[in-house]
């Protein structure tokens, strides 16, 4: 028996989804001919209450697409130092739109409106980037999974609109983070101008994410896709899987993390853990003592079949996911008791 928890994208289509694949009804994306494909747009358009989505074959491609709708060459997007469009797409924010990133020093990948409106350059001043977008990430990845505070995302809204800022969410585990909380999906299109959302992690489809937005700011999204390369032909087999994992795949999420945080109370008790960080979703990340060696501790695992993430400096991550069962989850915790 494996244990991969090095992340939920490493999940396998369930029966459900490879029957949901075959029995799909597909035709040509690039034409908008392909029923399935239409039919999950429409779906998580209404579901967010926006007037258009899009699909995209990844997280990352969808997340490019926006800053470049919400940006010209020269302009800056304002986001965490933790953010995955800065630390995890391959600088593609200055090499596909020609804009840098103003970090902002937050907790746990999340920052206030205050620190917002301080890393907002004057318009006026020409010596520095213009300042054009706010972009979040719900869940942070490498925060650990932590969920936003709603009230804080509205305040950061309310800046964004004072200064005339686009507000962009980058929700690869917007799902996680709704399983927690108790927002709605409307409540998020509410308050924010694009949200891109992945199927491939949570929800355990083999690829795909959406960008989600209004017709103004859409309008050349498809534009900006071909110009990516993210045209596909007949993608409907893949987006039937994001339809099923929409009606069966949602609710079961609090099953990921009821085990994430079981994880880490196993971890806590252990004496060559120096620290877990709080768990809310299905991200574990925690701190080995200075003692002990990373790669060590994760050769002791890989023998036993169990396999997670290093991050250097001794962290390391686990995150549950579809694939993770009640049986491989016994198996975890008795492994790191008797560590």
């Amino acid at each position: 028996m494996i244990i991969d928890l090095r992340s939920d994208t490493v999940t396998k289509p369930t029966k459900g989804m490879l029957e949901a694949m075959i029995t799909a009804k597909v035709g040509d994306d690039v034409y908008k001919e392909d029923p399935s494909v239409n039919a999950l747009e429409q779906r998580l358009a209404d579901m967010f209450g926006k007037d258009q989505a899009l699909f995209f074959p990844t997280g990352s491609m969808a997340n490019q697409a926006a800053l470049k709708l919400h940006t010209n060459p020269g302009e800056q997007v304002i986001c965490d130092k933790y953010a995955h469009i800065y630390n995890y797409e391959g600088g593609g924010a200055s090499f596909n739109s020609g804009i840098s990133c103003k970090l902002i020093d937050g907790n746990r990948g999340m920052f206030t409106a205050q620190q917002v409106a301080e890393s907002i350059n004057p318009p006026d001043f020409y010596h520095s980037p213009l300042t054009s977008l706010v972009e979040v990430e719900n869940t942070t990845n490498k925060g650990g999974g932590a969920c936003w505070d709603f009230e804080e995302l509205k305040r950061i809204k309310a800046v964004c609109d004072k200064h005339n800022l686009g507000y962009h969410l980058d929700g690869a585990r917007l799902w996680n983070a709704l399983a927690n909380t108790n927002e709605t999906t409307k409540d998020y299109g509410q308050l924010f101008d694009t949200i891109s959302v992945c199927l491939s992690k949570g929800l355990g489809c083999p690829m795909g994410s959406v960008l989600i937005g209004d017709e103004d700011i859409m309008q050349g999204a498809i534009r900006i896709r071909k110009i990516l390369g993210g045209g596909m032909r007949q993608v409907g087999y893949i987006a039937a899987t994001g339809l099923y994992a929409l009606d069966h795949h949602l609710d079961r999420l609090v099953e990921d993390q009821k085990k994430a945080k079981a994880i880490g109370k196993v971890l806590e008790d252990m004496s060559i853990i120096k620290k877990v960080e709080p768990i809310e979703t299905n991200i574990v990340i925690f701190e080995l003592e200075s003692h002990v060696d990373e790669s060590e501790f994760l050769k002791q695992l890989s023998d036993k079949n169990i396999y997670i993430i290093g991050m250097g400096s001794n962290k390391l991550r686990m995150v549950t996911h579809l694939d993770y069962t009640d049986v491989m989850h016994d198996q975890l915790l008795e492994v790191l008791n008797n560590f």
